[in-house]
């Protein structure tokens, strides 16, 4: 195991040039003598540190200034909660959810709590291949405060590549296995949030886009640490918030940025998806139940024909250095998330592999 590929769905690969420059600064950062973690968050050193990460970020997304960035704690599931308690104010108001898999469902469920969400479910069956309805056959409230979707469903390997265009209408994305996979108009949407742990860096810090006039929305029943507001206020600095992964998440935005920005990323991760796929369609060993359009490119799932040979696949290619292949226990099989950091060549490994493992057990 010389090299190990981890295609782990989150926490996941960090890019092994951002890990050399974090280790070579850990207990010296910037020639100061102290390691990053150890450097107040109000000092000017670490200010500019988030002032950088957020150019960067714009830089990459094309971020226009009727935006603001926030750089959050709570991951997505928190966001499951501070998108209906800052935007909506009372329970009186129907937001749609579009539920098109595990983790929207999620969303769907948290919104409950403070809301009355309409679930809009988009998926279907097409000659034994789950599909996504298109965004514009979404049955849509024309009187929904706002609209709720996930693009990329990293347990089910489901994607939804159109980017919704709605008239007079909130739209909000989570965002946490898709962001910097490929370029979006930011101006389609009016809040993105996205966990760090899958393109963004270390679990601990949550991404927040928000268009400025929602700020303004004022919510007296979010928790302080949740109000877009008083986070706006404070530089996302109302709490001590998680500098190494702010700081290891700026790293890897200058990193994106070296590789050529989204434009490259997007036609890398378009190769090393279809690489994989080709292998799984090419073979009766393996199986993908998903419809063409609607797979991800971030987490393929596949199925061996032989299920009673799942424990054996994991295991001789964890002896390789094919590593966190299992597939959620939720739909079992086998799962490769393949982000950003996952380089073409352990695809290539893994595609080795499997054909050797079904030329032996085929």
């Amino acid at each position: 195991m010389n090299v190990v590929y981890n295609f782990s769905a989150g926490p996941a690969m960090i890019p092994k040039d951002v890990l050399q420059q974090a280790k070579k600064e850990l207990k010296n950062w910037n020639q100061s003598g102290s390691s990053i973690m150890e450097i107040s968050h109000r000092s000017d050193e670490f200010i500019q540190v988030a002032l950088e990460a957020e150019k960067d970020l714009r830089d990459l997304l094309m971020i226009p200034d009727s935006f603001t960035v926030l750089f959050c704690q709570g991951g997505a599931r928190g966001q499951f909660s501070a998108v209906p308690m800052n935007l909506l104010g009372n329970d009186s108001k129907i937001p749609d959810y579009i539920n098109s898999g595990y983790w929207s469902n999620c969303a769907l469920i948290e919104a409950k709590k403070y809301c009355r969400p309409k679930s809009i479910f988009i998926t279907k069956m097409i000659n034994e291949k789950i599909s996504l309805l298109p965004i514009e056959e979404w049955n849509i409230n024309k009187n929904s405060a706002y609209i709720h979707y996930c693009p990329n469903e990293t347990i089910e390997g489901l994607s939804i590549y159109q980017e919704p265009v709605f008239d007079n209408k909130i739209v909000i994305g989570d965002f946490s296995s898709f962001i910097l996979s490929r370029s979006i108009n930011i101006e389609n949407y009016d809040l993105i949030y996205a966990g760090a742990q899958k393109n963004i860096g270390p679990a601990g810090i949550t991404i927040i886009i928000i268009r400025k006039t929602l700020i303004e929305y004022y919510s007296k029943i979010s928790p302080s640490i949740l109000d877009y507001k008083k986070i706006s206020e404070h530089n996302s600095m109302f709490n001590t918030p998680p500098t190494f992964a702010w700081y290891l998440s700026g790293l890897v935005f200058k990193w994106l940025k070296k590789q050529g920005g989204l434009k490259k990323i997007e036609i890398l991760n378009q190769e090393k998806s279809d690489l994989l796929y080709k292998k799984i369609d090419n073979s009766d060993f393996y199986i993908n139940r998903i419809d063409k359009k609607n797979r991800s490119q971030m987490n393929v799932v596949f199925h061996l024909i032989e299920p009673k040979l799942n424990n054996i696949f994991l295991q001789e290619a964890f002896e390789l250095g094919l590593t966190s292949l299992r597939g959620h226990s939720l739909v079992g099989g086998m799962r490769a998330s393949i982000y950003n950091a996952m380089p073409l060549e352990g695809i290539k490994s893994l595609v080795k592999f499997m054909s050797y493992f079904e030329n032996r057990y085929g």
